[in-house]
């Protein structure tokens, strides 16, 4: 629509949208976080849910107990590598459309644990991440300011044509393969689809 036109009817009291933006409020605006934390950035996660922070005035209000009922998930704390298929198989319980939060260093790249034989190097392995908060740990105002980049994200997404969101696009993929345990490490040691290792240059 012309924007000179929309002017004129809100003018008359008269607002139009269209109806990926009324999909899209709706859907920014009632969030529901899956309950379960991994280690102690879980505790700032909480924090945040309380009365003090109060996350559930921007939408996130209800903490669901089960990945059927939930729509984000926020890897909050180290992911080790036991770990690691559980979180992929509850986000693949989880269903469409689905975001994830990747909440501290540890679960963005296994923080300080980094050159621990046990730690994933972040979960971005194995989901795809879409709001990182670095940190260690993150307090809950990053988690709020995460939350509200998130929300612009969704606010932005367009259900039709070319550049539509993931969860819009039938040949996108919803599941990812869940790690096993190999012989030496997790098999497979990353999701293809999701991310890739860059070439090691080496200064002579």
């Amino acid at each position: 629509m012309d924007e000179g036109l929309r002017n004129e009817l809100s003018k008359q009291g008269i607002f139009t949208a269209k109806l990926e933006d009324f999909y899209n409020w709706g859907r920014k605006n009632s969030v529901w976080p899956l309950q379960f934390g991994l280690a102690c950035c879980a505790i700032e996660m909480i924090a945040a849910s309380m009365a003090r922070y109060d996350l559930a005035r921007f939408g996130a209000e209800v903490f669901r107990p089960s990945p059927r009922q939930a729509d984000l998930m926020i890897v909050a704390g180290t992911v080790t590598k036991k770990m690691a298929p559980q979180v992929v198989r509850l986000y693949n319980q989880m269903p469409e459309p689905k975001y994830v939060i990747a909440m501290g260093a540890c679960a963005i790249s296994g923080g300080p644990f980094k050159q621990g034989y046990n730690v994933l190097k972040g979960i971005d392995r194995y989901l795809p991440v879409d709001v990182h908060i670095p940190g260690c740990p993150p307090r809950p105002e990053a988690l709020l300011h995460a939350f509200l980049t998130l929300q612009k994200k969704i606010d932005a997404q367009k259900l039709f044509g070319a550049g539509r969101a993931p969860f819009a696009d039938p040949a996108a993929p919803s599941e990812f393969p869940v790690p096993q345990y190999g012989a030496h490490d997790l098999e497979p040691a990353s999701n293809p689809g999701v991310w890739r290792a860059q070439p090691v240059v080496r200064a002579e």
